[in-house]
Order: C-alpha cells, then structure tokens, then sequence
C-alpha cells in the first residue's frame, strides 16, 4: 500500500496543531517550575527547616574556629 503526501493544506493545519500544542506543553512547564519554586521555597522557609538549617550553621561555624 502506497502511502500518499497530504495536501499543502492538511499539512500546514497539522503544523498548526503542533505549534499550538508545543505552546500549550510550555505553559504546562512553566506552570510546574513555578509550583515547584513555591513549593520548595516553603519546605526552606519552614520553622522546623529553618531551625535546622540555622543549628547547622551554627555547628559548622564553631568547627571551623575551633581548629
């Protein structure tokens, strides 16, 4: 069975679906990373974190001056 070649106009329809579900995948994306940044700015920001974070700070600098 021979495959046929689509008229200019599928093509160019079919080309236009792609492009509108590139844009759409890229909104999707962008929407993820910027759910993603929230999300991981609150697990920094949390107390428990935070307090945890800073009591490593805290050890890391008392090595370093006691050597």
């Amino acid at each position: 069975m021979k495959k046929r070649i689509p008229d200019i106009e599928t093509r160019e329809k079919s080309i236009s679906r792609l492009k509108e579900a590139c844009l759409m995948l890229d909104a999707l994306a962008m929407t993820l990373d910027e759910a993603m940044a929230s999300a991981e700015s609150d697990i920094r920001n949390n107390n428990i974190n935070r307090s945890r974070r800073e009591k490593t700070e805290r050890l890391f600098t008392h090595y370093k001056t006691s050597d």
